[in-house]
């Protein structure tokens, strides 16, 4: 019998932490009481925070178990010849009350080599900003490893990264290497590499909760890892294309979009990979071409498979649709 996988919706594993807030759980529809919760893993295969289904006929399988039993029907020929059984993406919607720490990622290759890990390139569409919010992102001034030991030894990093104000529709891609920080008053949808490798740069003299030490910081770690150069800009513009879509970031590791939803569409997929969709504003039904339905409403996301060709959208909506 021919496989036939539907929309996929999963759980959210909501993560409350010390900076979290309490925007994601309205913004989500959910009825919790969880506080602090400044992070929402909208589709992870991360071991030990793997998505599990939560509709069709595969519903409390996890997102790894599901690639195990449906291979490139559901993430695509070259994704499942490339990572096999892990999905390659990580998405989320992020909640910052409090300012997060300053850190880099490595790249693939020096991931690999320390942590037989993807490294973590990533970038964030920010859904909603107070007054005065902040992100950091990229160098204002030239540094040299050497100079950056120092500077982190003299509590003086902060004057030489940049930080900009943060709207509604902004976009911050951040290549591995490119050091940065989500501030206070962000709400934001993040998409990145399959990675949970950070190497914290700098945290306020803020102390552990459990502890009441100072949180641990990576500077030798990140030595290495941080990308030296200073770039004229830092906030990503996107390409406007037709029929309200816009490109908001394409890069080796994924392309994304911000699509605008008013009334019915149909999309015929050509890229032959999954998609990752995250509905921002409004609601709307999703339909593959083997008539499997599913409605998403702001908050929620959805995994469309590979072997879907062609998917009709009906609602007013707003999403971002992540593939690689």
């Amino acid at each position: 019998m021919e496989a036939n996988i539907p929309p996929l919706k999963f759980e959210p594993i909501l993560k409350s932490v010390v900076w979290g807030g309490e925007k994601i759980i309205p913004f989500k529809g959910l009825s919790s009481d969880q506080k602090n919760v400044g992070e929402s893993w909208e589709i992870s295969g991360v071991k030990g925070n793997e998505s599990i289904v939560a509709n069709g006929p595969d519903k409390g399988m996890s997102l790894t178990g599901m690639i195990e039993k449906y291979g490139s029907l559901l993430v695509g020929e070259k994704n499942y010849a490339k990572f096999g059984d892990m999905f390659p993406l990580l998405i989320k919607i992020i909640d910052a009350a409090g300012d997060l720490s300053i850190q880099v990622h490595p790249d693939d290759n020096l991931a690999k080599e320390r942590h037989n890990s993807l490294g973590k390139t990533e970038m964030w569409y920010i859904v909603d900003s107070e007054e005065g919010a902040k992100i950091c992102s990229g160098l204002a001034e030239t540094l040299t490893p050497d100079t950056y030991v120092e500077k982190v030894a003299n509590k003086t990093i902060m004057e030489s990264i940049a930080c900009h104000e943060s709207h509604p529709g902004d976009v911050f891609f951040l290549p591995a290497g490119r050091i940065h920080a989500i501030g206070a008053g962000n709400l934001l949808v993040e998409v990145q590499e399959n990675s949970d490798i950070t190497y914290r740069i700098y945290d306020y003299d803020r102390l552990d909760s459990k502890t009441g030490l100072p949180r641990q910081l990576h500077t030798e770690e990140a030595k290495d890892a941080i990308d030296y150069k200073v770039y004229p800009s830092y906030i990503t513009k996107p390409n406007n294309l037709p029929e309200g879509a816009k490109e908001l970031v394409k890069c080796n590791h994924f392309s994304v979009f911000l699509i605008e939803l008013d009334g019915k569409r149909t999309y015929f997929r050509s890229h032959k990979s999954f998609s990752s969709i995250t509905c921002i504003e409004g609601e709307m039904r999703i339909t593959d071409d083997r008539d499997n339905s599913v409605t998403v409403k702001q908050g929620e996301s959805v995994l469309i498979p590979a072997m879907a060709t062609k998917i009709s959208l009906s609602g007013k909506a707003k999403f971002i649709d992540a593939y690689c």
